[in-house]
């Protein structure tokens, strides 16, 4: 249908083109809810086309950055090189153009969109700070954060008047460096396949061993050496058993501080994605540690399989938004006050059960993948009527 020449989009199922660097590898947690996305989003009905290094119709070349794509291949991270025939292949017929990541690839992708006049939207998904711990000494240069974010606008956001943000603190930090863009907060929400477990039973005893589980890239901005630390200062540190799952650069010597500190061998290391809601389910409690995190999809996940969390209270990440009562919040990089947290969900186990319960059912009624894929198309639908 068409009105005064122009197609009229907003009830007819969309085709979109989801444009990030690496599709097919689901370590990668921008990979996993790009999938997820895209899976949602044919389930509703709409048409995707993802475009990247492992994408099933529309692959990229690998580009090889020296020195950059070797950290980020330890965080099951690739960098796809730009293509126009690529681009112009899988554009064409599209109704709009989603571009996960700044980078060279993403940059391009933009560019042959809008010389196709498709409309373009972006995700901020890489939080400046995250780079930056990565980066060693770099991140203490005065003003190299706000340099990044600078330099990120340059690159990409600056041409794009609608950005998909996963947090109200991602929106807040974009606005005050300057981005003028209309930014949407939309969560990126978790898989149904995490499923609440069975109820812990309140009458009985705390489990031996306790199953203590983190997850997420090994970075030192996710400061899963606190974690440890912290376990080991429990009074129960005998009877507590430590998860990490996850692959980066310190695996290695997370695994050498475990080692040393703690009374049980940790299981520190990569689980496979398919693995992941089980591996929740036989938990019973979740730490997250992070310095700087942009949304925290792991905190999210756990939450639904019905895991209380104990998250850090950081002004640079977004996961102490999910902490529904104080114990399950702790100040940043204090590690005894973690294994006071640790040591009181152990011995409160009736309570533990309840709010285990509580997470799970508030974790459905506002994360949901279905109800972000819903707000996503929204904004997609606003940027194709402009």
């Amino acid at each position: 249908m068409r009105e005064n020449g122009i197609e009229k989009s907003i009830d007819r199922p969309l085709t979109i083109a989801l444009v990030v660097d690496t599709v097919g590898n689901q370590g990668n947690g921008t990979s996993n809810s790009a999938l997820q996305w895209a899976a949602e989003l044919e389930r509703q009905g709409h048409h995707v086309r993802l475009v990247g290094v492992g994408a099933p119709e529309y692959p990229a070349r690998v580009n090889k950055v020296p020195l950059v794509s070797w950290v980020a291949a330890k965080q099951l991270m690739q960098f796809a090189e730009p293509s126009d025939t690529l681009f112009r292949t899988a554009f064409q017929g599209v109704d709009v153009v989603h571009v996960y990541m700044p980078f060279k690839f993403g940059r391009r992708a933009a560019k042959v969109a809008h010389q196709m006049g498709i409309p373009i939207t972006a995700g901020f998904h890489l939080q400046p700070e995250n780079v930056l711990y990565s980066a060693g000494l770099l991140r203490h240069i005065p003003g190299i954060s706000s340099f990044l974010y600078w330099l990120f606008k340059h690159w990409l956001y600056k041409r794009i008047d609608h950005i998909h943000v996963p947090t109200e603190m991602t929106a807040s930090l974009l606005r005050a460096h300057g981005y003028k863009a209309k930014l949407h907060v939309i969560s990126n929400g978790y898989s149904p396949v995490y499923s609440p477990k069975k109820p812990v039973d309140p009458e009985a005893s705390a489990p031996v061993p306790f199953r203590v589980i983190a997850s997420g890239r090994l970075a030192s901005e996710k400061d899963q050496i606190t974690l440890i630390k912290a376990v080991s200062m429990s009074k129960h540190a005998g009877g507590i058993q430590l998860i990490i799952a996850g692959t980066g650069l310190l695996e290695q010597y997370l695994r050498f501080r475990a080692g040393r500190l703690l009374a049980r061998k940790a299981d520190i290391g990569f689980h496979k994605h398919a693995d992941m809601p089980d591996l929740l389910r036989s938990g019973d409690l979740f730490v997250h540690c992070s310095i700087a995190d942009i949304e925290s999809v792991s905190v999210i996940e756990a939450m639904a399989c019905g895991l209380v969390p104990v998250i850090a209270a950081s002004e640079l990440s977004a996961a102490s938004q999910f902490a529904l009562l104080d114990e399950s919040l702790f100040p940043v990089q204090n590690a005894a006050m973690l294994a006071r947290r640790i040591d009181w969900w152990i011995e409160h186990q009736v309570e533990r059960a309840e709010w285990g319960e509580k997470y799970a059912e508030y974790t459905k009624a506002n994360y949901s993948v279905e109800a972000s894929v819903h707000k996503f198309v929204d904004m997609e639908r606003e940027a194709i009527g402009e």
